[in-house]
């Protein structure tokens, strides 16, 4: 089992930054891929960014140009830069991890952290 905290959300005005962070209870070595999505009041989670332990990375193209993920592997940390921020980047915003181990696909999420950006 693996559990994940994310941190850094909060209130930011338009044209603001945050960065979030995520925390792994465990190595994050291995094949696995994490990903930050987010979800909107109303609305279903979408995925924002994702990235390969190897740094492959994938974003949505609301945010590309935009925001920044990367990861520290030493550090069991994912982080998500997020720049020139809209109103409409107003969400919750979920950890995910997913490890292939013998396999099998095992996902973990986080609880989430609220990003608020006014305008």
């Amino acid at each position: 089992q693996v559990q994940l905290v994310e941190s850094g959300g909060g209130l930011a005005q338009a044209g603001g930054s945050l960065r979030l962070s995520c925390v792994a209870s465990r190595s994050i070595l291995g094949r696995n891929t994490m990903g930050w999505y987010r979800q909107g009041q109303g609305e279903h989670r979408e995925l924002v960014a994702s990235i390969t332990r190897n740094d492959g990375i994938n974003y949505s193209d609301s945010v590309k140009g935009r925001f920044t993920v990367s990861r520290d592997n030493a550090k069991n940390t994912m982080y998500l830069q997020m720049d020139s921020l809209k109103p409409e980047d107003t969400a919750v915003y979920y950890c995910k991890l997913t490890k292939y181990e013998l396999g099998r696909t095992l996902e973990y999420w986080g609880q989430g952290t609220q990003v608020t950006v006014s305008s």
